[in-house]
């Protein structure tokens, strides 16, 4: 028999959706913004074109994202950019419900993941499932999450950091911290306001976190040349940051990700703490590619750290090879 429903694999993060299809790979990576007019409620952009608006809006539009530290802070403008993108990706034309596999942070609630579901559904499928993040960034990394070894993975995302250690297809050990990507950009708004007495915005922070960002110190100092606004005279200045002002900014978070890693290492069964040491901790997420985050893990940890290829994708691919191969992994997937 003929199976004609089509299937769609998503990453509904907190900066970022991302959507896939079996067999032909990402179709969208787009911003996880949205710009509305708040008198008449209506959408006026979606992805890129809203994010290009952020800090740019006249006061009857705002450009915002409809989704908080990996969990739905906005329903009805979720459901709204979940429908944009699903009809951008699929045909119009569907004779059944698609198959959707949807990743959801790990320490999400029951709410919470009840939300999501629902938002997802509302698209015009009761075919869902989801897949704990770690669980699909695990696969999307390569690692055989069915075998009886322990795999340790920390996925640094948008809104939350996620880690977990894995056996015999589930997770053993987990923590799920709401530190992640934007918690970096708002340390780094704060300690250049702080410093320099400039006030900058969420983009001028994922500039300088992606151009220059390190956590650890370098004989070889780069520099960035950004603007903003004067905080006393409030009128436009240019000045000249450093990695090194990276380091400093971004200490607190990256303690709070580091307390956790220590946590999970401390919950983690001795046989399974043995395979971690063996086969190392596996970053994955767009904030594992910090400069020297890796090493610096390792140095306080004792374990090896490994970078996932392409770390940022990883949870997108992992929830299509769940997809692709839904009754093998239906102990970690669960249907909705």
């Amino acid at each position: 028999m003929l199976n004609f429903r089509q299937q769609l694999a998503i990453d509904l993060g907190t900066t970022n959706i991302r959507m896939s299809i079996p067999k032909k790979g990402v179709m969208i990576n787009e911003p996880a913004v949205v710009a509305i007019n708040k008198s008449t409620n209506k959408i006026m952009a979606i992805g890129e074109e809203a994010r290009d608006m952020l800090g740019k809006t006249p006061i009857d539009v705002e450009a915002a994202q409809p989704l908080k530290n990996g969990v739905i802070a906005n329903y009805h403008i979720t459901e709204a950019i979940i429908k944009y993108y699903l009809n951008k990706t699929l045909n119009n034309i569907r004779i059944f419900g698609p198959e959707i596999m949807s990743s959801v942070p790990a320490g999400i609630t029951s709410t919470e993941r009840r939300a999501v579901i629902d938002a997802i559904k509302a698209s015009g499928t009761n075919n869902v499932y989801i897949i704990k993040a770690p669980l699909a960034a695990a696969l999307g990394a390569g690692i055989a999450i069915a075998e009886p070894h322990g795999n340790m993975i920390l996925d640094i995302g948008g809104g939350t950091s996620e880690i977990a250690v894995i056996s015999l297809g589930n997770i053993v050990s987990q923590h799920s911290i709401r530190v992640a990507g934007e918690s970096m950009d708002n340390a780094i708004i704060d300690y250049i306001r702080k410093k320099y007495g400039l006030a900058i915005g969420q983009k001028t922070a994922e500039r300088i976190k992606i151009e220059i960002g390190s956590i650890v110190p370098s004989v070889d100092n780069q520099y960035l040349e950004i603007s903003g606004s004067n905080t006393i005279t409030e009128l436009p200045e240019i000045i000249t940051v450093s990695n090194q002002d990276t380091v400093e900014a971004l200490k607190n978070p990256i303690k709070e990700i580091i307390n956790a890693v220590k946590l999970v290492l401390q919950h983690t069964p001795p046989e399974l703490s043995a395979d971690v040491i063996d086969r190392g901790i596996i970053l994955t997420g767009k904030g594992s590619m910090l400069r020297g985050l890796d090493e610096l893990l390792s140095k306080v940890t004792g374990v090896p750290v490994h970078v996932a290829e392409e770390p940022e994708f990883c949870v997108i691919r992992g929830c299509n090879i769940a997809l692709e191969n839904l009754e093998s992994y239906k102990r970690s997937a669960i249907r909705a």
